[in-house]
């Protein structure tokens, strides 16, 4: 379970919607959290990774050592 509260404008227009469309509030928030969860769990992943190339404990490669990595050098 979650409650949170929202801004007066954001729950207004919350509202508005879900009684255009005949859906509840609670499906367009849940809607809004799986399509944005996956790009915030991502975001930070990508700060972590980066904290550890700053310390060191994450190497680096270029596109070019990678392509020869690969066997993708022409």
């Amino acid at each position: 379970m979650l409650s949170l509260r929202l801004p007066k404008d954001i729950e207004e227009r919350l509202d508005g919607l879900a009684k255009r469309t005949g859906r509840t509030k609670t499906f367009y928030v849940r809607q809004a959290i799986l399509t944005h969860l996956e790009d915030l769990e991502d975001a930070f992943q990508a700060d972590e990774i980066m904290k550890r190339v700053r310390t060191g404990e994450e190497s680096v490669f270029s596109a070019e050592e990678m392509r020869k990595s690969l066997g993708l050098e022409s």
